[in-house]
């Protein structure tokens, strides 16, 4: 993969959440160093021209960006799939869906990390984030602007998770992403879930995803994938998971705020900066990135397993715990069939 499919754009750390697993430590507060209107829509032209396939707006929260329609009609103009993650909260509760539907976004998502109110508000650390989200969810159902619901797995949540999806079922999204929490930012390793639970929680999403109507995904879960091939893999239903070999540097590029290029949001090591070499070429000759893009140099099981080239194990994670982003997914339970 010399050119990335997928690229998100960090558009600022501010944000009014206190999130106790945010990977940006974002703060309220936003950064004078963050790209500027003019330097965005570089960045945006050059996605445009590698031939990347969506484009994500992520944060902190891009609400609290005052160009954000602009950049979206750019990127929209380019050919772009322009998907949108903000934050569930006042500032995104401003801005007029329609105006935003009308600039191009394909979707936008929100996070929903508990089934109650209690246990969400705990998790997005402020008293109204729960009622945020479906004010802000209703908001998007008024314009008929498609979005879909994120959550996050850590050990306080994964045992609640059968009424977590029950939840987002009610909300009737067009796709659910479940990201499996990586140890950096704001997360600390107590949050990790045991590799046994998340093996149990893989198959059951499987089985989930075989009997609803939308499309479910995980990120930093990469070997829920392995789960999906083991059991049926794409036969098993009409949105069963992709067998797909994205992953950290691999088809997946991020940017920050500040214009550093990353393997991922939850992977913080530089292949360099846009504001000197463009993101297209930083992806394609970064030796970081040429490394996460090659199976064979994967260490430990995840060397030898026949999963790897479509699997691979969370690169962020493996960093995250070992400081080897090359090292084994520290999460998986799977022996693998081959051994040196």
């Amino acid at each position: 993969m010399d050119k990335p499919a997928i690229v998100v754009w960090e558009m600022t750390r501010a944000c009014r959440l206190a999130c106790i697993h945010c990977r940006a430590e974002a703060t309220p507060s936003l950064d004078g160093r963050e790209l500027d209107t003019q330097e965005a829509r570089r960045l945006i032209d050059d996605v445009a021209a590698c031939g990347a396939r969506l484009l994500i707006l992520t944060g902190g929260d891009p609400s609290r960006r005052k160009d954000l329609p602009t950049l979206i009609e750019h990127a929209a103009t380019l050919g772009l799939r322009v998907a949108l993650s903000p934050s569930a909260t006042p500032d995104f509760l401003k801005l007029d869906p329609h105006v935003l539907k009308a600039a191009g976004v394909a979707r936008v998502s929100f996070s929903l990390d508990g089934a109650d109110a209690d246990a969400h508000n705990a998790f997005r650390g402020v008293p109204k984030a729960w009622e945020w989200t479906h004010q802000c969810l209703d908001r998007l159902r008024s314009a008929e602007l498609p979005f879909q619901i994120n959550t996050t797995i850590t050990a306080g949540n994964i045992g609640d998770i059968n009424r977590i999806a029950e939840t987002v079922v009610g909300l009737e999204p067009e796709g659910w992403t479940v990201f499996i929490v990586v140890p950096t930012g704001r997360a600390e390793k107590s949050l990790l879930p045991a590799a046994e639970d998340l093996e149990n929680f893989f198959y059951e999403l499987w089985q989930f995803s075989r009997a609803v109507p939308f499309e479910v995904k995980t990120t930093e879960g990469q070997h829920f994938r392995r789960i999906a091939l083991q059991h049926g893999g794409r036969t098993g239903g009409k949105h069963s998971p992709t067998a797909a070999g994205i992953n950290d540097g691999k088809g997946f590029v991020f940017v920050s705020h500040r214009g550093d290029v990353q393997p991922s949001g939850f992977l913080p090591l530089r292949g360099g900066n846009i504001r000197r070499r463009p993101m297209s070429e930083i992806y394609r000759e970064s030796p970081l990135f040429q490394q996460l893009r090659n199976p064979s140099l994967l260490k430990g099981k995840c060397g030898r397993c026949e999963f790897n080239n479509v699997c691979g194990g969370s690169r962020a994670r493996a960093f995250g715990m070992t400081g080897d982003y090359l090292a084994q997914e520290p999460l998986c339970a799977y022996q693998p069939a081959s051994h040196d």
